[in-house]
Parts: C-alpha cells; structure tokens; sequence
C-alpha cells in the first residue's frame, strides 16, 4: 500500500506569482507560468535550497540558522480569499497583497490539508506542502497600499485561510488553468500525550 494516496480531489491554478525582492516588498507580481525547480520557482525570492530560520522554528534553532527550505512557496485558496476579502471589507482579495505564488481553486478546506500532502500538476511537477501558513502582520501594509484602512484587519481574517507553504518535490511547469491532484499521506492522526 503506498504510503501517499491520491484523493481524486483537484483544483486548479488561477493565479500565479513570483515575489522580486522581499526585503523591498512583500507584495508579488503576477505571471502567467512559471518552472518549478529543486530551488522553488526561477525570480522567486523565497526560494533556494536552504535558507536562514525564522521565528516560526526558534523552539528548534537560534534565529538565522541555515536549514533546509521548505518554506519556497505560498499557496493560498481561491475561496479561502474570498472569505478573507469580505472580512476585511474589499470586494476581492489580490493574492500579490500576502506575497502569494500560487492561488488554487476547488479544493475544499485547503489550508488544513495535511503537511506531507502533495499537489501534483498536469507537467508532472509536484508540490509538497510544508504547513499551514499562519497569517502575520506584513500584508497589512501592502493592502493599505490599495485599499488605505483594511490591512489590519487582515491577520485575524486570514486565521485558518491563510493557505500552505510548501517546496518542490519534481521539478516540471506550472502554468494558470492547470489542473492540481491532491495526494495526502495515508496515517492516522498522531495521538500523543494530552
């Protein structure tokens, strides 16, 4: 029985985008197809092999430690925004406010798919999704940006909305209007110690 099943659940990709310079900007620019490398996706800045740690895993490494990249990509719901964009009172969500890279429709309670998931495109490139992506401050300004006065009310919206990071398993294209196969680990929920 192999350890990855296919759900014959899929979504498809109706936007995708690449952030140019983080440390300039969080906001992502929109493209049209993009190739998924080892590395994440080429001009992202959020890709590479490796990367310095963060908060999110201060509990495991002092902040600035080099660690494998799991993190090369934010992917985020198209309905999961939606609900985020009525929340904060815009009538749509742009996915180039949260530095997303890809937006995928269809696939129902898509943040809380499980770590280890993959997401399988029609070129065969394969996504494995890292975690949930937990919503912070840094849109805020961004969306100000467009939308002065709701930004702040974004990381509360986006609690539980906020998509997945994930890092590239096959290498292969990524292209708007691709079908995306949802394949999840086949185990039970861990029941440790409560």
């Amino acid at each position: 029985m192999p350890a990855l099943k296919p759900t014959g659940v899929t979504g498809k990709i109706v936007w995708l985008g690449v952030v140019r310079d983080r440390d300039a900007a969080l906001r992502s620019g929109a493209i049209t197809e993009a190739t998924a490398t080892y590395a994440g996706i080429n001009g992202e800045d959020h890709g590479g092999l490796t990367r310095p740690s963060c908060s999110r895993v201060t509990s495991q490494y002092p902040k600035g430690t080099e660690i494998r990249n799991t993190r090369q990509l934010c992917i985020v719901s198209a309905e999961e925004m939606a609900e985020v964009a009525d929340a904060i009172g815009v009538e749509a969500f742009n996915p180039e406010w949260c530095g997303a890279n890809i937006v995928i429709e269809g696939i129902p309670d898509f943040t809380h798919i499980p770590p280890s998931s993959r997401l399988q495109s029609e070129s065969g490139a394969t996504l494995t999704v890292d975690m949930e992506n937990r919503p912070c401050h840094l849109p805020a300004p961004v969306i100000d940006e467009d939308a002065p006065g709701h930004g702040k009310a974004f990381k509360q919206a986006a609690k539980d909305k906020r998509g997945v990071t994930a890092w590239v398993e096959r290498e292969g294209s990524l292209k708007v209007g691709d079908t995306v196969t949802l394949h999840i680990p086949d185990q039970r929920a861990w029941n440790g110690p409560t």
